[in-house]
């Protein structure tokens, strides 16, 4: 019965926001979630949320109703705490989380972050969170130097990098991701070219740029705004031949080269099972929030032969999914 329902739930997820009836309401408990990110892993995201909430023995339709809403998320935060959540959960970048945070001081939060939650101010301390908000964060600090080392064993003559970053998305995400790749390419002798893209619009000139810059390589940042438009991004790499390396797997299964970041499954996998752990009880501020380490390489070998690159067999070795 639990498995019949768990299906449901996830075919339910496609229609991206789901308001709970009220005979629903009146034996299950609500989870709201709010998500801000791309609308082409809608889907992906609520199913991986489902089977960590399934893993901790909570089943849609069997123990909860579950509320997803991208877009209004100020509203919609402040109608679920109205309406009675048992909890909140918040993903995708900081205006979804600080929606979830200023509708209420009592209702418990689960963040999905990529980025530090306290340099950005969601929480005092990872460890002892305290107050009602706690989460899952992707800590991705000195990822970029790392990425860039992945770029040297490829192109290893390649001497100018343009980093390609959003000015809209969190300000001390990019820049220490930008300061991160520019410490990193001093002792090895590379110059860094940052460019920026935060509209559609920006994209198209950004490259323009690359190319005017006769830089060699190309490091994609992070942002809901890239991922919503990866495959403009893919395509305008592939159009002016530049080898590019991504954040999210989704870059490269869309033909993108080479993605290394964290493994988004996990941490909505981790969302679902932390909300579990507190609607059975437990409370947000005694949880730590959890850092999801793990990083994945995902590599397009279909691109590297139209780019007429040759990958290193201790990429292909590591890399955690090849795209034939």
């Amino acid at each position: 019965m639990q498995r019949r329902q768990f299906i449901v739930g996830l075919g339910a997820a496609i229609a991206g926001s789901i308001r709970a009836d009220a005979q629903e309401l009146a034996r299950l408990k609500l989870v709201g979630y709010l998500d801000d990110g791309p609308v082409e892993g809608f889907v992906f995201r609520q199913v991986e949320f489902r089977r960590g909430l399934a893993a901790a023995d909570y089943f849609e339709g069997s123990d909860v109703a579950i509320e997803a809403h991208r877009g209004r998320l100020p509203y919609w935060a402040g109608d679920l705490v109205d309406r009675g959540a048992a909890v909140l959960v918040a993903s995708g970048s900081a205006p979804a989380i600080l929606a979830a945070k200023a509708a209420t001081t009592t209702v418990p939060i689960v963040f999905g972050f990529d980025a530090d939650p306290i340099g950005t101010g969601l929480v005092p301390d990872l460890d002892h969170p305290g107050g009602n908000i706690t989460g899952v964060a992707s800590m991705t600090a000195g990822i970029g130097s790392k990425r860039l080392g992945l770029l040297q064993d490829l192109l290893p003559r390649a001497a100018r990098v343009a980093v390609l970053v959003d000015p809209n998305d969190d300000a001390t995400v990019v820049k220490s991701m930008i300061a991160d790749v520019r410490a990193a390419a001093i002792p090895i002798g590379r110059e860094i070219e940052v460019f920026y893209a935060g509209d559609v619009g920006d994209i198209d000139a950004a490259f323009a740029g690359v190319v005017e810059k006769r830089s060699e390589v190309l490091l994609v940042g992070p942002g809901s705004f890239f991922a919503s438009h990866r495959k403009e991004i893919v395509a305008q790499a592939a159009q002016y031949r530049v080898p590019a390396l991504y954040l999210e797997r989704d870059f490269a299964e869309a033909g993108g080269l080479i993605s290394y970041g964290p493994d988004i499954s996990e941490q909505y996998r981790q969302l679902g099972i932390y909300a579990g752990r507190i609607l059975s009880g437990q409370k947000p501020g005694d949880l730590p929030v959890r850092r999801v380490t793990k990083l994945e390489l995902v590599i397009n070998l279909k691109t590297a032969k139209t780019l007429g690159l040759t990958i290193p067999e201790t990429l292909l070795a590591n890399a955690d999914k090849v795209i034939q």
